[in-house]
């Protein structure tokens, strides 16, 4: 394996998404712990940040190497979409089955399903040699999803229990129908910039 300094980093933000894991796992609304929440959010910041780091350091540097190319965006999965689970679960439902978030099972669905399809479509194209980068929805679809998660956090441990804040209750169900429908249609360039390679794969 190439552990050069944008894969170290890549690896360092599997670890902080484990150890963010972790301790979102000791949440609960019925017994809310606001700093427990807030060192979660600061572990997501920290982590999604690494995101754009290795990144750019590996086309800076020439460093773009076969592992990050596969480490990189599972990595980023994990940490988006295991969160999205843990916002969408029981930790987040008060006693009376109100969801704090907003964020619903289906929700995570189309959410799961969208990462799915597309790593499989990105999968099977470059495998016949055709290029399947990211597009800049899809880019936006992860800038989108890398801010709602420590905003909805932040909303659960703090805004929701400020009166004087009530006036932005709008902010949280937006973000998270936006960040649903966002992640929903950038699926569809990826169907499209595929459509002629799978019809090709069944013509040969």
């Amino acid at each position: 394996m190439n552990l050069n300094l944008p894969n170290r980093i890549t690896l360092a933000r599997l670890a902080i998404a484990i150890v963010f894991f972790v301790l979102l796992a000791q949440f609960t609304v019925t017994q809310p712990n606001p700093l427990l929440l807030d060192v979660c959010i600061t572990l997501f910041i920290i982590a999604a940040a690494t995101d754009w780091l290795d990144g750019y350091l590996a086309r800076k540097h020439n460093q773009v190497t076969a592992m990050g190319r596969v480490l990189d965006p599972f990595v980023d999965k994990v940490l988006v979409c295991g969160t999205f689970v843990f916002l969408a679960g029981a930790s987040f439902r008060t006693a009376g089955g109100i969801q704090t978030t907003g964020v619903h099972p289906w929700m995570v669905v189309v959410i799961l399903g969208r990462e799915l399809l597309v790593t499989g479509l990105r999968g099977f194209s470059e495998s016949r040699g055709v290029s399947f980068g990211a597009n800049h929805i899809g880019k936006a679809k992860m800038v989108l999803q890398s801010i709602a998660a420590p905003v909805l956090m932040f909303f659960v441990a703090h805004v929701d229990h400020w009166p004087t804040w009530a006036a932005l209750a709008w902010v949280k169900p937006a973000l998270v129908w936006a960040t649903v429908l966002v992640t929903a249609l950038s699926m569809l360039p990826y169907v499209i910039q595929s459509r002629h390679i799978l019809a090709k794969a069944d013509i040969a």
